[in-house]
């Protein structure tokens, strides 16, 4: 059974290939997910190139979003890339094939739930930034 391509869980499913189907599943919308905050991080250095640097006091926010839509991209290059050789799951023929697959993805769990946590902080502190800018123009 082709678990990477079909993601429908039936009831004849084995549990690893239920775990498989999850995966693919969770895979797919990490993918989607960083490809949004591409396009996302190229509005926000494109807000702060616009001269917003300055009127932050902070000249090096630019640069931190530059350096997270690089970091971005390596993780999004690598995702597609391991999306792309899970077509091999089908080829495995025991449980010690299955997890490598597993912990794998364990593994790339851990990067892209550490990434989100970093861009997320940064985007709410630069957030924060900007909220506390406008509030200081709405009181002059």
């Amino acid at each position: 059974m082709d678990t990477t391509h079909n993601t429908e869980i039936f009831h004849h499913d084995s549990d690893v290939d239920v775990t498989h189907k999850i995966n693919t599943m969770e895979l797919d919308n990490w993918i989607n997910h960083l490809k949004y905050i591409k396009k996302e991080l190229v509005n926000l250095t494109s807000i702060c190139s616009e001269g917003f640097n300055a009127k932050l006091e902070d000249i090096n926010v630019e640069e931190r979003f530059q350096k997270k839509k690089t970091q971005n991209k390596i993780l999004l290059e690598a995702l597609i890339k391991y999306s792309n050789s899970r077509v091999h799951i089908v080829e495995c023929e025991d449980t010690q094939c299955d997890m490598v697959y597993i912990k794998e993805h364990e593994s790339y769990r851990r990067s892209y739930l550490y990434h989100l946590d970093k861009y997320r902080r940064l985007k709410d502190e630069f957030f924060n930034k900007v909220q506390g800018k406008f509030t200081l123009l709405k009181v002059n």
